[in-house]
């Protein structure tokens, strides 16, 4: 990985992908989405990018045609620092500790993985071999900074009228997109709208728009509770509450917040000296020249391989040492390190789980100015009784939790996409609380007011302000930057010199799907 701020962010972009098939309904041709190669990416770009509906698969980034893909890809969001964990994550946090401490290993039936979005990531992949640049190295390096800056003024004194580019129809129908500035604070639609929560379709799932069920012990106690206090206020003056009455008044005032646990408390509890197994969680930057990372790596990609084969099937030719270090060692992030950031850094890392002196499982994490971004995640499937999905989502969101105390803007955690027409990927809503992306606007929209227009429809724009657009769409196609023949320039000067047929459509495309404050920033290799 580079160094901080030594170069931008460098793509190239391929437009619109040819149907792939489908990792969920299993159309042939069904998968449809836009793409670029990804040569270099600040963590910035990046996080800009996926507040817009992009992500990674290796070095090959790309966004989903959500109003033509069979299974719109919803990007989704936890608001880490207010989760709360549900009965089965704790469910999942207790058979760990027990496992740990005592060695006890549940006989019940596994549960379904929750953070297994292998899934949806096991079909992209595919898009780094079919799309991979060609390009060398030496086109990539721009010349000295006096002459772009040369090339960049050559255009200032020509009075170029200001475009206003109103979402031209290449391809996806309405590809208006942004990238907001304003992720770091928890997204609200615009306008509340009124919305009439449909319970879910026998065999979907758990209806995620209600609140989480609670016990009929605390509903009895809150209303024992309840009626005391209206005893009390209505009683006259003088009069006393009986002696058990006023203990349980005295203990049941307190604030629940107090009675209920963190997920801190079950992460980082403390163990027996008589534990039967330790677990050590490692933090390792993806990088060939990190000690901890070369020394892992042979052992990394040979559980990447036995996860891949007993999971997805795959054939030994399908998961080798190469495919491994393209989709999950090869990353197009810079590490980066500031003043207010976290102390590891920013960039892509590989969370390993060690169980006795031996991996057992890999959460492959970008983490971001504002958020920790979950890219994959590999087990070792001789231990899925441990339902180690559940188990490192959970570790990942009390991660970002602990980021955020030294880098405060830092504090979501993403989950990839959430594919409300394929059921068995909903229990990504069950991480409470969480945000969907609207599709049309970049606003975040809470998941309950999102999930009944869901059942209606699989594509929907969330923001129900019609009136509301795309704050970050493109306004000036002139001022997007571009990289030709190792000089970096605006489109409207590269416009200008550019020989043979016009460009201008696929420049528009890409700029209307990166966003005007990306499109600004990143360089656009044109050959």
């Amino acid at each position: 990985m580079a160094a901080a701020g030594s170069s931008a962010s460098i793509v190239e972009y391929f437009g619109g992908e040819d149907g792939y098939r489908c990792g969920y309904c299993k159309n042939e041709t069904g998968n449809l989405s836009h793409g670029m190669w990804a040569h270099s990416m600040t963590v910035q770009d990046y996080q800009d990018l996926i507040d817009r509906g992009w992500r990674r698969s290796g070095k090959y980034v790309y966004k989903p045609i959500m109003n033509q893909t069979c299974c719109p890809q919803y990007t989704i969001r936890c608001q880490a620092l207010r989760f709360q964990t549900s009965k089965s994550h704790k469910k999942v946090l207790k058979k760990m500790l027990k496992f740990i401490s005592k060695g006890d290993v549940s006989k019940g039936v596994s549960e379904e993985e929750p953070m297994d979005s292998h899934i949806e990531d096991a079909v992209t992949c595919d898009f780094a071999y079919k799309s991979e640049s060609h390009v060398s190295q030496s086109e990539l390096t721009p010349l000295s900074v006096d002459h772009t800056e040369r090339v960049e003024n050559e255009d200032k004194d020509i009075g170029e009228t200001k475009e206003e580019v109103n979402a031209q129809q290449v391809e996806s129908g309405s590809l208006q997109i942004c990238a907001h500035k304003d992720t770091r604070v928890p997204g609200e639609p615009s306008h509340s709208a009124k919305i009439v929560h449909a319970p879910p379709k026998p065999g979907k799932g758990a209806d995620l728009s209600k609140p989480p069920c609670r016990k009929a012990k605390d509903i009895r106690k809150e209303r024992k509770l309840q009626k005391l206090l209206q005893n009390q206020t209505c009683a006259s003056e003088g009069s006393e509450l009986q002696a058990g009455d006023q203990v349980f008044l005295l203990q049941n005032s307190k604030s629940k917040t107090n009675q209920r646990k963190t997920i801190e408390d079950f992460v980082f509890v403390s163990l027996p000296d008589d534990a039967q197994h330790k677990l050590e969680v490692r933090l390792v930057p993806v990088s060939f020249e990190d000690p901890q990372f070369k020394s892992s790596f042979n052992q990394s990609a040979t559980l990447f391989a036995k996860y891949q084969m007993a999971i997805h099937k795959d054939t030994p030719s399908d998961c080798g040492e190469n495919e491994f270090t393209r989709f999950l060692c090869n990353s197009p992030l810079e590490a980066e390190n500031a003043p207010n950031g976290p102390e590891c850094g920013y960039g892509s890392f590989h969370q390993q789980y060690w169980l006795d002196g031996k991996i057992i499982a890999v959460g492959v994490i970008d983490i971001l100015p504002y958020c920790v971004s979950s890219v994959y995640l590999y087990y070792d499937p001789d231990y899925s009784f441990l339902s180690l999905g559940v188990y490192s989502a959970l570790r990942e969101i009390a991660f970002t939790r602990q980021l955020h105390e030294k880098a405060p803007d830092l504090c979501f955690y993403y989950m990839g996409f959430y594919i409300h027409s394929c059921p068995k990927m909903r229990y990504k809503g069950q991480y409470r609380p969480s945000d969907l992306l609207c599709p049309e606007t970049y606003v975040w929209t809470p998941i309950e007011q999102c999930l009944p227009l869901l059942e209606h429809s699989k594509y929907c724009r969330f923001n129900q302000d019609v009136k509301a657009v795309d704050e970050g769409r493109i306004k000036e196609l002139g001022r997007v930057r571009v990289l030709h023949k190792r000089t970096v320039m605006p489109y409207s000067v590269y416009k200008k010199r550019r020989k043979g047929p016009s460009d201008e459509a696929s420049v528009q495309q890409y700029a209307s799907l990166v966003g005007q404050t990306c499109s600004e920033r990143m360089l656009l290799f044109r050959s």
